[in-house]
C-alpha cells in the first residue's frame, strides 16, 4: 500500500524536476545567447576579426522575427539539452571545460553540417581555420554563460 502513495508522489516529483530542467535550460540558453554569446560577438567584431555586427535585429524567414531573437531562441533549445546533460558533466573546475566544450563544440557542429548547408551557405565556414574558430570561442562563451545559469538554479 505504501509504494502505491509514493509511486504517484515519486512521478510528480520526476515531473516537476523534469518540468524545471526544461524550464532552466531554455531561459539559461536564451539568455546565454543574448549576453555571452552576442558580448564575444561584439569583440570580434570590434577587434576586426569578424564582419558581422552583434544583436543583429534584421528579419530571419520563416517568421520574420530579429536575427538575434531567432538564434536566441536556438540557443534556449540548446540550453535544454545542457540542462540534462549538466549533471553528467565534472564537478569542481573541470565543469567549466566541460561546459565551455559543450558550447563550443555541439550548437558549432550542428552550425557547420546541418544548418549552413540547409541554408545554401558552405559547410563548416568553407573549412576556412579563421572562420570555424569564431564559431568555436563564440559558441564557447555560450557554453560558460549557460553553464554559469544552470549551476546558479542548483539544478541537481
Amino acid at each position: 500500500m505504501t509504494g502505491n502513495v509514493a509511486g504517484p508522489a515519486c512521478e510528480a516529483s520526476r515531473m516537476n524536476n523534469t518540468v524545471k530542467r526544461i524550464s532552466i535550460g531554455w531561459i539559461a540558453g536564451f539568455v546565454a545567447t543574448l549576453t555571452g554569446h552576442q558580448i564575444m560577438i561584439a569583440i570580434l567584431a570590434q577587434a576586426g576579426l569578424v564582419a558581422t555586427t552583434a544583436w543583429r535585429m534584421a528579419p530571419v524567414p520563416p517568421l520574420g522575427v530579429p536575427a538575434v531573437v531567432s538564434l536566441a531562441f536556438w540557443g534556449g533549445v540548446w540550453g535544454i539539452l545542457f540542462a540534462f546533460l549538466a549533471p553528467r558533466f565534472p564537478r569542481g573546475r573541470n565543469f567549466w571545460l566541460a561546459a565551455l566544450i559543450f558550447g563550443a563544440l555541439g550548437p558549432s557542429l550542428v552550425a557547420w553540417f546541418v544548418a549552413a548547408p540547409l541554408k545554401g551557405q558552405p559547410m563548416a565556414a568553407g573549412f576556412q581555420p579563421a572562420g570555424m574558430l569564431v564559431g568555436l570561442v563564440v559558441n564557447g562563451a555560450w557554453g560558460l554563460v549557460t553553464g554559469w545559469i544552470v549551476r546558479t538554479a542548483k539544478l541537481d
